[in-house]
């Protein structure tokens, strides 16, 4: 690709969205995330590059094919005699992605490639219609989609030059100057507070919260225009008690730009994806938090609101 097209790594593209954003989005996931979180449902979306993913219910067998045994350069792929179907020694694999191509059934497929932002943009305008009738538009994702601040500063550029609205989804943990470069171009910032305590955070997450309150402090006023809307993913016994969602709206009530609170409650939507990358799920024992305890953390996120308790 010509070194002077704004390129990024993207990892899906997602049309139709709702929940990511005002009216019907595309929502554009870039790979690459500097969080660790324990319960991430987009495990794929971590690193950088595009990497190998492996579905065992796909392959239909060495018997039947065996082509990738036979494409793999490091000898990273064996049969397992108890069902004649491959594994993958994760340790060795490169992610040249030489297997992927000779695998009928697409049961070897690489998560993410490099794209343009023209390429991105060409895809997100097929959906322009609905946008304008729901007031929808770009909202781009991750990983931490600040980590590619170029990339994301011409996608999101290019879509208002488009006509379209721009949201992004962030956990605020880059470099100030990655902020400032793309917060210009946005128009809904929904950026999450997941644990209230450095330590905690730490611990569920991998690194403490500092940079990441600085930085929203700062995008709060130094963007006194733009939209925010916090969001913490709920997690039982983890954050979803009144300590942690009144520390949020202590942080985020003074500014009136910040609009909203949501709570996400947790959901294992994506525990089947650690097994495609050959990785462990660690949260296999949790359950969301009950109902009662969703509606009582709502209510104090309205009263702070000075709004009536939303129906359920």
């Amino acid at each position: 690709m010509n070194a002077s097209v704004p390129t990024g790594v993207v990892l899906n593209i997602q049309h139709f969205s709702t929940h990511d954003g005002p009216g019907i989005r595309t929502t554009v996931f870039l790979k690459g995330c500097s969080f660790r979180c324990k319960w991430c449902c987009n495990p794929e979306s971590i690193e950088f590059k595009p990497e190998l993913a492996y579905r065992l219910n796909k392959c239909i067998g060495e018997k039947e094919c065996g082509l990738c045994l036979k494409e793999c350069p490091e000898s990273a792929i064996y049969v397992m005699p108890s069902d004649d179907k491959v594994r993958i020694n994760w340790d060795l694999c490169t992610n040249c992605a030489k297997c992927t191509v000779v695998c009928p059934p697409k049961a070897l497929e690489m998560m993410g490639k490099e794209m343009t932002a023209d390429e991105v943009l060409d895809e997100v305008a097929q959906d322009g219609a609905f946008y304008h009738e729901s007031g929808g538009g770009l909202t781009l994702s991750g990983g931490e989609c600040l980590l590619q601040p170029d990339f994301a500063a011409a996608l999101l550029s290019g879509a208002h030059e488009r006509g379209f609205t721009t949201a992004i989804e962030t956990a605020g943990n880059v470099p100030w100057a990655y902020m400032e470069k793309v917060l210009p171009h946005v128009d809904t910032v929904l950026h999450d507070h997941k644990v209230t305590d450095p330590v905690r955070h730490k611990k569920w997450v991998g690194v403490d919260n500092s940079r990441s309150l600085g930085n929203f402090k700062k995008a709060y006023e130094s963007f006194p225009d733009k939209t925010f809307i916090a969001r913490t993913p709920l997690i039982p016994g983890v954050n979803d008690d009144e300590d942690h969602i009144r520390a949020v709206l202590a942080f985020i009530r003074p500014y009136k730009n910040v609009i909203d609170y949501e709570l996400l409650p947790y959901h294992r939507f994506g525990e089947s994806k650690y097994s495609f990358l050959g990785q462990v799920y660690e949260l296999a024992d949790f359950e969301p938090s009950s109902q009662e305890t969703l509606t009582r953390l709502r209510g104090i996120i309205d009263d702070a609101f000075g709004r009536t308790e939303k129906a359920m």
